[in-house]
Parts: structure tokens; sequence; C-alpha cells
């Protein structure tokens, strides 16, 4: 991309933080997708650790080295307050995105939800141990020592939400959260979602059983160390979050889950992406060598029919660590480490 970037964007695709205050600029949303839930809840914890791991300690890629049609759909899902579904082979970058979109917007930790063959939309949104209170209220009644204070069976102790619970509490600024490799879940799975991804909230039904009695009760959360208040069994957020789920694009969806998302097709990077994301992990120590192993790697994928970006750090590392000579079986173990993805015989 060559000149300033379009006015209407908000995300800027760089990974660098933004010094912006995003409830300032990011225009109202569609009336359809206007949510009014509460209490309002303070900002997102933050976790640079994990953003750092995941990105490097800073982004390196130049504004015009930005993949255009990425920004414009995340910025599209920002301001329609739509999930994006991205889809392309592994290693593209998927989920990093989720974590570039958090550190330039300033929206603190990153929700993950991974995905497997036993996830559940229950999953994601809650989890209630009822044996865990059931053998409280018994060890409370024994008179066991510690056990004589309402809180060991209090039912708020005893509900943890999660990523996707999390997400949808009502925060002034939208959560972040990653639903990782989709394409991994039951069948079942896209349909489930449908309705919180609509109605932006779902119902605690342990809660709600109790709401006129107790109409708020404090909650464990997917943030380490956090608990937020749920008010009449109802958790309804108020900014929608910024929803990735990827997938690497071995199934197909139903069209209604479709409808509710957009959709954004990772493409592979390119010499300048890699170099940027090389640039980001490895501070200070790159070299000839270094540029010369990102342009080797870009033609073995080409080669390999794509290889992951991992691959190439993998490389990097033992280059620029001092942990191996790049003599003359450097070569030999290279050919290991960028090993074509797909499944066959080598």
């Amino acid at each position: 991309m060559t000149g300033q970037s379009p006015r209407w964007w908000i995300y800027r695709g760089t990974g660098q933080p933004l010094d912006v205050d995003l409830a300032a600029v990011l225009p109202a949303p569609p009336p359809w997708r206007t949510f009014v839930g509460g209490p309002v809840l303070p900002p997102a914890p933050e976790d640079p650790a994990e953003t750092n791991r995941r990105l490097g300690a800073t982004s390196q890629l130049a504004q015009d080295a930005v993949d255009e049609h990425e920004v414009d759909m995340v910025n599209a899902a920002l301001y329609l307050r739509r999930p994006l579904l991205v889809t392309g082979r592994p290693g593209t970058g998927k989920s990093s995105l989720a974590y570039r979109i958090s550190r330039e917007l300033g929206l603190g930790r990153v929700l993950h939800w991974p995905i497997s063959s036993t996830s559940t939309l229950a999953n994601g949104l809650y989890d209630y141990d009822a044996i865990g209170r059931v053998q409280a209220a018994g060890a409370r009644q024994a008179g066991a020592p510690g056990s004589n204070s309402e809180v060991d069976t209090d039912i708020g102790n005893f509900i943890t939400l999660g990523p996707l619970g999390t997400a949808l509490l009502p925060h002034e600024l939208p959560r972040v959260l990653l639903i990782d490799e989709i394409d991994k879940s039951d069948i079942d799975l896209p349909n489930d979602l449908l309705s919180v991804l609509e109605d932006g909230g779902y119902q605690i039904r342990e809660l709600a059983r109790l709401a006129k009695a107790e109409p708020d009760v404090g909650v464990f959360t997917d943030d380490p160390g956090s608990s937020a208040v749920v008010r009449d069994g109802v958790v309804r957020c108020r900014a929608f979050p910024v929803i990735v789920i990827t997938s690497n694009g071995e199934r197909e969806f139903p069209p209604a889950f479709l409808r509710r998302c957009l959709r954004l097709g990772m493409r592979d990077p390119d010499l300048d992406t890699l170099a940027g994301m090389v640039a980001a992990h490895f501070q200070g120590q790159q070299s000839e060598h270094t540029q010369e192993l990102i342009k080797s790697f870009v033609d073995r994928s080409g080669q390999e029919g794509g290889l992951a970006a991992d691959q190439l750090l993998n490389a990097v590392h033992l280059a620029t660590s001092g942990a191996y000579e790049t003599d003359g079986s450097w070569q030999r173990l290279v050919d290991a480490l960028w090993r074509r993805l797909s499944a066959g015989v080598e």
C-alpha cells in the first residue's frame, strides 16, 4: 500500500499500539447491533507477556507492507460489531491477528477459546460446579473447621465464566476473543453459537432461578483472579466483542452461521511481512545471513506448497542464538526444519 491509509480505518494492521481513544473514534453500532448490558465493568486486564510471546516485543511492520484487504475486514467487523471468520493454511497468522488487534487498540488481555471435538457452547459460556457446592454444604453442616462462613456455599463461588461468557460481560470497550480452530468442533457448535452471537448475551440458569432473592451475584471470570457481578442471572454486553474465529478451511459451515460473520481469507505472508515478524521477535540479532534465510524460506515455501511462519522463526533462532554453528551441516538441518506441512511419504 502506498500513501496514507484510508480515513475510515481505526485498526491499521501494523501491530503498533495506537495513541487513540477508541471510545471516542469508534462510531455507534448499527441499531440492530446495539446492546445495553450492565452494570459497567472496569477495563480488561493487560497481558503483555502473552502478547509479546505471540507477536514479539514490538511490531516492525511498515504501513506500506500491510494487507489492505485484511485491514478493511477487521475495521468492517469493528464498525458492524460482527465476528470475523478467518480462514487460511496453518501458520499464516490467523490466531496472531487477534493479538495484533488487541495490542493496536489497547483492548487488554485476549480471551482464548481453543476448540476441540468435545467443545460445546456451555464450555464457552460458563461452568457451574454443582458437586463442589454440595460438598461444601455438606462440610458446613458437618461442622468442618473453617466452614462456618456463608461464602463457602455462596453459589457465585462455584460459577466460572468461560472465554465466550467473559467476552460478553458489559465492558465499555470491546474485549477481544479468539475462537481457535472451529473446524475441530462438533457439527452442532456453529449453529449453537447463533443466538448468543445475535443477542450479545446469555442466561445463567442457576442464577436466574435465584434472581428474586439474590439479584446480584459475584462470579469468577476467565481472567485470572478476576470476578464480576451478574444481575438477574443474565449476562449481556455493552460493546460487542471483537471475535476472531479461525478455520483451516477443512469443513463447510451452515449458511446461517456464515451470514452472521464477516469472512477473511489469510494470504501466505510475503517477504516484507516475514521480515517484520523476524524483526519483532529478534530485535538487534539480525544479520545478512538472517535476510538470506528469509528469502530462502519464501522460495522453499513456494516449492512445498506453503510453510508455516513458525518454521522460519525456528531456523532464525538457531542461526542467531549461538546454539548451532551454521557450518556445512546447516543446510541439512534447515531441510529438516522446513518440511512440508501436508501429510505424505517423505
